[in-house]
């Protein structure tokens, strides 16, 4: 765990409400390994009213550019101020924070679902998949096409699926409607979006003896463990989601009860 000053590189409005932000240390210190399904922290600056810092999965890692990408959904104050940033501007992020997904060893057939701001951790896992030489699917899901994010770099790691509730892009419903589901098997499910999507994917890997793992969007406050925001009940008891997750292998939660 480390804590760098960045510089942002871009901020590029995706859609209404959600950004990708690029930033590399203002140092130009090397990132530190960062995995699949880690977070960050950010520090919001200017701002008398927040104290506490902001959790965002990370989106991917260019390690050419040694620049790490942020999406980010503006819902409150917070959000909205670090979306509000420049190029050029310094950003404090406290980074890598959290467990990973399992990065598989054996070829298979791999699906990656993500539910709105949900597909961000997917893009850097799919990436890593690509490079072992493992094939993977993308399933991607939100209300309209604007909410499908960045499907030209999801494109680069593997075949794209979607969905939208207004079926404006792809299948017409969720994730857990589409076509692909019942037509094609996966050994191993990844998947990161609303909880009821998760439930609803966590139930499907289940009853047809697919691994699943689940990346969960608790609210995260301190990212240490120590506020006791994101508390998930799990067979072992109640955890943090932001030190014993936020990756889950879904026997471990309690949503197959």
């Amino acid at each position: 765990m480390k804590q760098f000053d960045f510089t942002v590189r871009s901020n590029e409005k995706l859609n209404d409400k959600n950004h990708l932000i690029k930033v590399a240390p203002a140092r130009n210190e090397l990132l530190p390994e960062i995995l699949p399904g880690q977070f960050v922290q950010i520090l919001v600056d200017n701002s008398p009213h927040i104290f506490l810092r902001r959790p965002i999965s990370v989106n991917f890692v260019d390690k050419q550019r040694n620049e790490l990408w942020l999406l980010i959904q503006s819902i409150g104050e917070g959000t909205r101020r670090i979306c509000e940033a420049e190029a050029g501007d310094r950003m404090n992020l406290i980074f890598p924070l959290g467990n990973s997904f399992t990065i598989p060893e054996v070829k298979g057939n791999y699906l990656l679902v993500g539910g709105g701001v949900g597909t961000a951790p997917m893009l850097l896992l799919g990436k890593i998949l690509c490079e072992k030489g493992l094939s993977c699917d993308f399933l991607l899901g939100g209300r309209s096409e604007s909410d499908i994010l960045q499907r030209h770099d999801f494109e680069q790691y593997g075949k794209l699926y979607s969905t939208t509730e207004d079926g404006s892009l792809g299948e017409k419903g969720f994730v857990t409607q589409h076509s692909v589901l019942q037509n094609k098997r996966y050994d191993f499910i990844f998947t990161c979006g609303p909880k009821p999507m998760m439930i609803a994917i966590a139930h499907y890997a289940h009853k047809n003896g697919i691994p699943c793992e689940v990346s969960l969007e608790n609210l995260m406050a301190c990212g240490f463990g120590a506020c006791l925001c994101c508390i998930e009940k799990t067979i072992r008891g109640n955890v943090c989601a932001c030190t014993e997750g936020p990756v889950f292998n879904i026997n471990e939660l309690t949503w197959l009860d």
